[in-house]
């Protein structure tokens, strides 16, 4: 008989409300009102939140300094926060700016508009109001100037920029002032409009050529297992791309065969897809404490704020708060766009293991400063945009009906990746998309108001 391995591998360490009121919102896009009570789940229940796992929860309490309390209450807030910010992001339209957390719960959710009447509406749905200057659509404007101009100029001494939500501005981080007057200005950007910080720390991927646990590529290189993937009836797991390119084979932590990586994507984004073998089975689970696990039940993005752990082979199970979504990293082998900056450690190792809010994969592991003794910063690959682009439906606790599609159709399909604010029908009913996923079999639009706003 054929011993057959799972793709988290024995040792390896995984990183696998109500109507809103009308005040300055046009009919058009006003929520629906809320469905009875009981009659539908709850955000955290769609989500999985109101029943985290024991070694989550310890996570959380270790890392963030919380009381058990604390850690399930986060958990909850978060979850339903998620939803709230997405009807009021459709609400508000062109006028948003943003949207985050605050407070040692997730207590406080804060969402941004440009136009003060918008504040009655932010503050019904039990929201903080921000009034700034600029739309979110604006400093993802000027971010893309800089990514552009990144593609002119050297970004050696500029490795980080990103969207600031919270401080309404583009930020970037250089080794002296110099460099980062000179990159805003090649960007065509006005000095004052960019939040610039000097510091001496510089991004490095976290790919490890030594030995050890987790996964090798063509036997030398280690990474760390991401998510497990279907295509078709192909099984597989997603990684960072800097770990190997397409072609190279990988082996198990226990250097038993076990498959070949299928597309890579490094510089530009960090993301690959290994194909295994069949003698290993793919599951929805992420390695935490030891031999404990957690089953993924989707890839809801979270919120800037909210927290998130990681997994990896080097270091195990860290937990953090998100910080920036739509981060640019200029590492010494090439520019990455599109990451999110964590407040998680991580080391030489870890890298392509999973990001996980709750039971929600976030993202695969891609670099990162510092290290788990004394603290640093992670950047992850967010997981929605690799599925998408690779055509993969993640493997998860429920059950999934379709393959992923292109997202072109405007009818509602399970395995395709939905972005905030995508409009489809289903049942002959349109819905707008509130919180960006990878649509699941048992999440229809109709029952699932955490993540679809009927219009």
């Amino acid at each position: 008989m054929v011993h057959r391995h799972t793709v988290t591998g024995r040792r390896a360490a995984l990183t696998a409300l109500g109507a809103l009121v009308a005040t300055g919102i046009p009919s058009a896009v006003a929520a629906e009102p809320a469905p009875p009570a009981g009659s539908l789940p709850s955000s955290a229940q769609t989500l999985g939140a109101d029943r985290p796992s024991a070694p989550v929860l310890r996570a959380l309490q270790r890392d963030l300094g919380l009381t058990p309390a604390q850690a399930s209450r986060r958990l909850v807030n978060e979850a339903e926060a998620g939803t709230r910010a997405g009807r009021l992001r459709n609400a508000l339209g062109n006028r948003f700016a943003g949207a985050w957390l605050r407070g040692a719960t997730s207590q406080e959710l804060v969402v941004a508009t440009t136009h003060a009447t918008d504040v009655p509406v932010i503050r019904a749905q039990g929201a903080k109001a921000a009034v700034v200057k600029k739309t979110l659509r604006d400093l993802q404007a000027a971010k893309r100037k800089l990514d552009a101009a990144a593609g002119r100029v050297s970004t050696r001494d500029t490795p980080l920029w990103y969207v600031d939500i919270p401080a309404n501005r583009v930020a970037l981080e250089a080794t002296n002032k110099a460099a980062a007057a000179a990159f805003v200005k090649a960007a065509g950007l006005d000095g004052k409009s960019v939040g610039v910080k000097v510091t001496a720390d510089r991004p490095r991927l976290l790919a490890e050529i030594t030995g050890g646990d987790a996964y090798y590529i063509d036997g030398s290189a280690r990474c760390s297992v991401g998510f497990s993937v279907t295509k078709g009836d192909q099984q597989g797991f997603a990684s960072a791309g800097h770990c190997g390119k397409s072609g190279a084979r990988t082996t198990g932590y226990n250097n038993a065969e076990q498959g070949t990586i299928q597309a890579s994507t490094f510089p530009g984004k960090d993301m690959s897809w290994v194909a295994v073998n069949d003698q290993w089975t793919t599951t929805p689970n992420v390695r935490v404490e030891g031999e404990q696990k957690v089953q993924i039940t989707g890839s809801v993005q979270a919120l800037v704020g909210a927290a998130v752990c990681r997994s990896g082979s080097t270091t195990g199970w860290h937990c953090g708060q998100i910080e920036q979504h739509d981060t640019s990293v200029s590492y010494a082998e090439g520019r990455v766009d599109g990451l999110t900056r964590t407040t998680v450690c991580a080391e030489p190792g870890d890298s392509g293991g999973p990001f996980v809010a709750g039971v929600q994969a976030q993202g695969v592991t891609s670099g990162g400063t510092g290290d788990c003794k004394s603290g640093g910063t992670t950047f992850y690959q967010p997981i929605n945009p690799l599925l998408r682009d690779f055509g993969l439906t993640l493997r998860t606790a429920a059950a999934q009906a379709s393959a992923p599609g292109d997202n072109v159709t405007r009818a509602w399909a399970a395995g395709r990746v939905y972005e905030a604010g995508a409009t489809v029908s289903h049942a002959g009913v349109r819905y707008r998309c509130l919180q960006t996923h990878q649509a699941q079999g048992v999440w229809a639009p109709s029952r699932t108001p955490a993540l679809w706003q009927r219009v």
